[in-house]
């Protein structure tokens, strides 16, 4: 198994919108993923952080059974569509990818 987590600390204002909207346009939008791309085991996205270091607004966990699972999902066209409009709000991004 394969776990991908990704956290995000976003602009103040992108796109005409506050970061407090963006990420709830962000959360819905990840949120449909597990419906769409097959390979998608498990996602969670949260937008009700309490404690990070550094600040993060907007956290997304999710599982593969593999890594090429997780490529398929990387290069998936209804995951490049968020990634469209994360990169245009999101000021900072982690990540880690992990076997489990």
């Amino acid at each position: 198994m394969v776990g991908h987590i990704v956290m995000w600390k976003l602009k103040e204002s992108a796109e005409g919108r506050s970061a407090a909207e963006n990420a709830k346009i962000m959360k819905d939008m990840l949120g449909a993923l597990p419906g769409l791309i097959p390979e998608l085991r498990t996602l969670v996205v949260s937008t009700d952080i309490f404690a990070s270091a550094p600040e993060t607004e907007v956290v997304l966990y999710t599982v593969f059974d593999s890594p090429e699972d997780l490529q398929v999902y990387q290069v998936h066209p209804e995951h490049k569509k968020c990634v469209t409009f994360v990169s245009a709000v999101a000021a900072e991004r982690r990540v880690v990818d992990y076997i489990f």
